[in-house]
């Protein structure tokens, strides 16, 4: 018993080392090829004052006068740097890659963050300063702006309000009508398990209840994910659980101090109850189709987390000077990590040349 507990305290230090160790709280600076640090690039964290309050973002670049793109994290809540770390896309090459994490979230994360500006109308106007933050460092009258998940929902109505400061706007796993999607994706997991022959979880599918009516219940919300991933259908195609996806590989992000880290869930936990009802309910098709700048969709055919057909089906209705939709054939919820050598030339050849 003596010797069980020794082992225990020793693992739980090393462990505690360990985090310290990983989590210095700065990005590691852009290297080449030999792995010396790139001359003039930059790859850092910064703070800045947005509706009244501190908020975080990495910033990294090979070359700060490329073109600026602003990347709208999911959730509500989620940030994903940590993505980058672990399917590298290789974007700071080309562009000035800003992830801010957005009002409650990460690095942004404040326990006393007043909850009654946590609204949509707040968040859509913190996105516009932090593109007016952007524009005036880096001198560019237009960024891209990219939104992913929950990202899409806020960045395509961030897009709408302020065209002028866009060069393009692009969705990944672009969200229609969210409540919509959830249906859709109750109906395709229950037939994928059923045709596996899975009786336990099909069972525990038949008792978790989403409809247009009632929404999604609490047994749906507890299950879904981990359902979707199962299955290749979650936030990667190639995901098979939430644990070792996601959980695990934020915490091995340097550019997090440990107290950030813990953070990032707390944010997760608390961003999420304020906005997840009305993204859930609000049909964009039904009110936001005319808008005054490029718009594009890049999308994942194994998608259930946000339904591809809807997206496309919104696309469709939507009018724009230019417009582009992608399926990426390869990929699930995440198209730009999953296939980035494509999503790469796509932002290059069509997003920044303005074609379709």
């Amino acid at each position: 018993m003596v010797v069980a507990l020794l082992l225990l305290v020793v693992a739980l230090a090393g462990g505690a080392i360990w985090l310290l160790i990983v989590s210095p709280g700065r990005p590691d600076p852009l290297r080449d090829a030999a792995g010396n640090v790139i001359p003039g690039s930059i790859s850092e964290r910064v703070m800045v004052e947005i509706g009244g309050i501190p908020l975080g973002m990495l910033v990294q670049s090979v070359d700060p006068a490329n073109p600026v793109l602003l990347f709208l994290h999911g959730g509500p809540g989620m940030v994903e740097f940590f993505m980058e770390q672990e399917y590298p896309t290789g974007l700071e090459r080309h562009f000035t890659m800003v992830w801010w994490e957005q009002r409650r979230a990460g690095m942004s994360f404040r326990a006393d963050i007043p909850p009654e500006t946590m609204t949509m109308a707040q968040m859509i106007a913190d996105t516009i300063e932090v593109a007016d933050y952007l524009r005036a460092r880096f001198g560019q009258g237009r960024i891209v702006l990219l939104g992913h998940s929950w990202g899409s929902y806020l960045g395509i109505q961030a897009a709408a309000a302020a065209p002028d400061r866009f060069l393009a706007y692009v969705g990944m796993a672009q969200i229609v009508h969210q409540l919509r999607s959830e249906v859709m994706a109750h109906d395709y997991l229950l037939a994928a398990y059923r045709a596996r022959g899975d009786t336990a979880m099909v069972r525990r599918l038949e008792v978790a209840e989403v409809s247009m009516e009632a929404g999604t219940s609490p047994e749906w919300m507890r299950l879904r994910d981990g359902a979707m991933h199962r299955i290749g259908v979650g936030h990667t195609h190639d995901m098979r659980s939430v644990i070792t996806g996601i959980f695990l590989p934020m915490w091995r992000v340097r550019a997090y101090t440990v107290a950030e880290k813990i953070n990032i869930w707390r944010g997760k936990l608390w961003s999420r109850p304020c906005f997840w009802e009305q993204m859930l309910r609000d049909d964009l098709g039904s009110r936001l189709t005319n808008f005054d700048l490029p718009v594009y969709f890049l999308v994942g055919r194994h998608d259930q987390t946000v339904n591809p057909e809807l997206s496309r089906a919104y696309f469709d209705t939507i009018e724009a000077p230019v417009k582009g939709f992608y399926m990426f054939e390869n990929s699930a919820h995440s198209p730009l990590f999953e296939e980035p050598e494509r999503a790469t030339a796509i932002l290059l050849n069509n997003v920044l040349a303005g074609m379709p």
